[in-house]
């Protein structure tokens, strides 16, 4: 069955876990005083990219992680209200993409919620793309929904990819293949009860996706729009240019 985007569907996602607690070594020297949540691109913090997005989709309630630098992404999102922000602190153990979330699910509920790098941005083509992912989430056929970018159209990455999608939007990964088209975007659906058996302190969520596939249940939709990676400084100005030249399609 091809994934396909209606205006009815499962029960509308209002909760998610935005991850900013990581060190962002690839961007230093700014990320000596500055976290890369808060780098700012098309003149808004990456962080705020995120949340915006998230409320847009009707999210009402974001758990936001914090390590490196963790008081300035706290003032940072100390007045919110759209969505409103919970802070889970890591200060005492930074606990990685997986581990981060297993500490944070007594703040997240029972109910499937979206998993959100900070530094996740990408241009509109004038529909929300986390919307699209909430209206294509089917809990009985899926355990984790993927927002993939298309390598070769996505500004600031240079890697081989991670993802094969079959016509039902199943995901299996690169593997030995010299290369995949689709790239994770930083973007999920997950199910709190995936977390059951996962390990104690840090981990990946990579262990999460391997489990989905050997399920066959890990889907992808691939994004309406451009992904921007901006992992070093480098990158920031072909981002900004990317970001300046897609606002007239997002108006």
């Amino acid at each position: 069955m091809e994934i396909r985007v209606t205006e009815t569907g499962s029960r509308p996602i209002r909760r998610a876990m935005v991850l900013a607690a990581g060190l962002g070594q690839r961007m230093r020297p700014i990320t000596d005083r500055l976290p890369k949540p808060l780098v700012e691109i098309g003149g808004k913090a990456m962080l705020d990219h995120a949340l915006d997005r998230l409320a847009e989709a009707g999210v009402e309630q974001a758990v936001v992680n914090v390590h490196h630098l963790a008081g300035q992404i706290e003032a940072h999102v100390a007045g919110r209200t759209r969505p409103l922000v919970t802070i889970s602190d890591e200060r005492a153990q930074l606990l990685e993409t997986g581990g981060g979330v297993k500490k944070a699910l007594p703040l997240l509920g029972e109910a499937p919620f979206f998993h959100v790098n900070s530094d996740s941005l990408w241009s509109e083509t004038g529909a929300s793309n986390i919307a699209a992912m909430a209206r294509a989430w089917s809990a009985p056929e899926m355990d984790m929904l993927l927002l993939l970018a298309r390598r070769e159209d996505s500004i600031g990455f240079d890697g081989a990819g991670d993802f094969f999608r079959d016509e039902d939007g199943r995901l299996t990964r690169r593997g030995k293949a010299t290369s995949a088209p689709l790239v994770y975007a930083g973007v999920a659906i997950l199910k709190p009860d995936l977390f059951t058996n996962t390990p104690e302190g840090p981990f990946s969520l990579n262990l999460l996706f391997d489990r989905a596939i050997a399920a066959k249940r890990l889907f992808g939709l691939v994004l309406q729009g451009q992904w921007l990676h901006v992992g070093t400084p480098e990158a920031i100005a072909p981002a900004e240019a990317a970001f300046a030249a897609a606002q007239p399609l997002d108006a």
